[in-house]
């Protein structure tokens, strides 16, 4: 199977650095049955944390964060990487943006033992036009 990138919305939410918070929000848009593709949660500051969400439904979920008393913020957008895990899988895609002069801002990419690799991949948002363009992202 071939390697996807899909351009995606995502929200950036700041939180109490305190056991459950995560949970608590986890759990509100669970019981709206708001489906996640991914998440990445890291302490910002003192403190506060930040919980990077990448929903299925941009609308459910922000509408299912409101009810929770929860600002969804800016959207913003995030490239989904999903593959047949190899040897090098992500240095091809991050060799084509550093040629394009495309820095990039973050990256989290993980196995899942079975063959399978997926990545998400953050550029800045002046960015984010030239790199989908050059990605092939749908």
């Amino acid at each position: 199977m071939a390697t996807t990138i899909r351009k995606k919305d995502y929200f950036k939410v700041g939180v109490a650095d305190k056991p459950g918070e995560a949970a608590r929000l986890l759990g509100a848009l669970r019981d709206k049955g708001v489906n996640l593709l991914a998440l990445t949660g890291f302490p910002r500051g003192r403190r506060r944390a930040q919980i990077d969400f990448v929903p299925e439904n941009t609308a459910a979920f922000k509408r299912a964060l409101k009810q929770a008393g929860v600002d969804a913020g800016e959207k913003k957008t995030v490239f989904l990487v999903q593959g047949d895990d190899k040897v090098g899988a992500m240095a091809e895609i991050l060799e084509k943006l550093g040629k394009a002069g495309i820095n990039v801002t973050t990256v989290d990419a993980a196995s899942d033992g079975k063959g399978r690799f997926a990545a998400l991949l953050w550029v800045k948002a002046e960015d984010v036009s030239k790199s989908s363009k050059l990605l092939g992202a749908s």
